[in-house]
């Protein structure tokens, strides 16, 4: 079993997981490529003390990227979607650090 910091690396913030915090309440994290869904949901748990309803994941394949003439390719990694239950408060990023 992992600490609650090694299975979540950080917050994803952008303009469409903004928009899914504020209508499904549901927060986007970066998270360990060898995380399953009860670790983060464990880990949400603990660092936000929060309940969580669902954790939806996502594995994202690096892209090819150029810089003048080097090429290579970004890092793989691991998104997860988590839902917090009806009548939770909303986590703050900020409360865990």
């Amino acid at each position: 079993m992992k600490e609650p910091y090694q299975s979540i690396l950080r917050p994803i913030i952008t303009e469409k997981s903004t928009v899914l915090k504020d209508k499904n309440r549901e927060i986007c994290f970066e998270v360990a490529k060898g995380a399953n869904k009860a670790e983060i949901k464990k880990a949400v748990e603990q660092l936000f003390k929060v309940k969580v309803e669902s954790v939806r994941t996502q594995n994202r394949i690096g892209k090819w990227r150029r810089v003048g003439r080097n090429e290579g390719k970004t890092k793989n990694w691991k998104k997860a979607y988590v839902k917090l239950r009806e009548g939770e408060k909303m986590i703050e990023y900020f409360e865990a650090v």
